[in-house]
């Protein structure tokens, strides 16, 4: 069945600010959570070439006009630690409860070298729905489940399963998913889907946004890389119960670099999600395009349900 989401036609919806230095090069790859009909945005952003990444937030009522936008960020490298002094990265969320989980890449160094060895591992960070409605910025403390493993594209389950907080996340080539009772360590990993080694799967696969709970399975939005590193998007549904069995992967992309500021940028050729959410009938993808501005596309969610 051949299926693509459909771009929002203001695109793109969010780009750097020049006057705020955090943000002035490039906004891309933004968290998304809808929170009592509030679309909440949560993105990644560099002031300049090779810059720290931290951690904006914007939001919007119908989910496509951004209503507010704050100038300073939200989130940040540690200040007492090298594990993230490079930048926090690729942020998502999941609700669970009354408080947000936040994955992201920590991007730092290896502790304890002689010499500087760089590194990217997940992270996790959370904080109250009250604090974040009240745009109070009490984060916990940050948990490196996998220490020094390279690891990026974590998303969290937005509800535990089994008693358990359930990571979807990437050491390549692969997506993975992982539980956990503490998030301090995840045990039983496995592999639920790789790439297919040809086409616009050929060099690899991650998680992309939060995974959305519906009634045919979890809806995850990913992506893939062909081997001239062209960045797609694919929709795939795991079982609700065992999120480790795939339901349905549709065969083709449902987005994939087609206009200017998809192909031409910072990194060109990329349409790379952190974050969907369903809002009014409708599934809504965020992605940062060509890693410089941020975008929505979306569609019916009877359709992307009626794929299978």
């Amino acid at each position: 069945m051949a299926f693509t989401l459909e771009r929002y036609k203001k695109n793109p919806v969010l780009e750097p600010i020049i006057e705020h230095d955090w943000e002035a090069l490039v906004v891309f790859n933004t968290a998304a959570v809808n929170i009592n009909g509030t679309v909440h945005l949560v993105y990644r952003a560099r002031g300049c070439k090779g810059g720290i990444s931290r951690c904006g937030y914007a939001s919007s009522k119908d989910g496509f006009i951004i209503d507010e936008r704050l100038d300073k960020p939200i989130f940040g490298v540690s200040p007492d630690s090298d594990v993230d002094c490079f930048g926090v990265e690729d942020p998502r969320i999941a609700m669970i409860g009354d408080r947000l989980y936040m994955t992201y890449s920590a991007y730092g160094m290896v502790p304890g070298m002689e010499r500087q060895l760089k590194w990217v591992q997940i992270a996790i960070s959370s904080i109250s729905v009250d604090d974040f409605l009240n745009k109070r910025w009490n984060w916990s403390e940050r948990i490196y489940p996998f220490p020094f493993t390279d690891n990026k594209d974590a998303a969290m389950f937005p509800e535990k399963i089994k008693g358990k907080y359930v990571l979807m996340h990437r050491i390549p080539q692969h997506i993975w998913i992982g539980f956990s009772e503490d998030l301090k360590e995840f045990r039983d990993n496995t592999i639920v889907m790789s790439p297919q080694g040809h086409g616009w799967e050929k060099w690899k696969i991650g998680g992309g946004a939060t995974p959305i709970k519906t009634e045919k399975g979890w809806l995850i939005v990913y992506h893939a890389v062909d081997n001239k590193m062209c960045y797609r998007l694919g929709i795939a549904f795991l079982d609700l119960e065992d999120p480790t069995k795939v339901v349905y992967r549709h065969p083709e992309p449902v987005l994939e670099p087609g206009e200017e500021y998809e192909k031409i940028g910072d990194v060109s050729n990329v349409t790379f999600t952190c974050g969907c959410v369903e809002k009014d009938g409708q599934l809504l993808v965020y992605y940062g395009a060509a890693d410089t501005v941020i975008g929505v596309a979306y569609a019916d969610m009877k359709d992307v349900l009626g794929l299978f």
